[in-house]
């Protein structure tokens, strides 16, 4: 499967959810989303641009995907990678079999999500614990155009950045240190932006 997308700075999360409803788009999940990113402890996914993933969600029930993502392209302004999902059973166990193999949490990412479909599109809200409020339109280049247009959002804002450009952006305008896992709220920073 082909992942392509864009990111966004959500400016006022009232008027996005708004313009969402306004066009007829579809809530299917909103809830808690929990990534963890594995890899060897020599970073060999990391190094061929590869990415291992436990993403768990959690609403009124739990359930979870493991992923795999391909080296990240770049064709006409879209950020673009091959992916492949599978739904799994307990996350946890899934974990232990992960560090059993020899695999290591590289980084965590916790958000509270709103999951939409609109125009052909997915169409994602991201809340952080502690930075801006971004928005992801994923599908095809012109599903991902009518998706944005219906955001109400002007189309300059959206990027095929990655989240550590968005981590760096918001560390630059504010002065403050961006977190994007629960445990950084705390101080706890053993995991580096560039992971995520």
């Amino acid at each position: 499967m082909r992942e392509v997308e864009l990111k966004g700075i959500v400016p006022d999360l009232e008027a996005t959810r708004a313009a969402l409803r306004t066009a007829g788009a579809l809530l299917s999940y909103k809830g808690r989303l929990e990534d963890k990113r594995y890899d060897t402890p020599e970073r060999a996914l990391a190094l061929r641009d590869h990415v291992l993933r436990l993403r768990v969600y959690r609403d009124t029930t739990v359930r979870a995907m493991l992923d795999w993502k391909g080296p990240t392209t770049y064709q006409d302004g879209y950020k673009v990678r091959e992916e492949h999902s599978v739904s799994l059973g307990h996350p946890d166990d899934l974990a232990l079999m992960l560090e059993r193999l020899g695999y290591v949490v590289t980084r965590e990412i916790d958000r509270e999500i709103e999951q939409y479909t609109v125009a052909g599109a997915t169409v994602r809200i991201e809340r952080y614990p502690r930075m801006d409020v971004l928005v992801e339109v994923e599908g095809e280049p012109d599903a991902i155009e009518r998706g944005i247009v219906l955001l109400a959002l002007p189309r300059a804002l959206f990027t095929s950045e990655r989240l550590p450009d968005y981590v760096r952006h918001f560390e630059d305008r504010t002065g403050q240190r961006a977190a994007i896992c629960d445990r950084e709220l705390t101080g706890d920073y053993r995991y580096s932006a560039t992971d995520a």
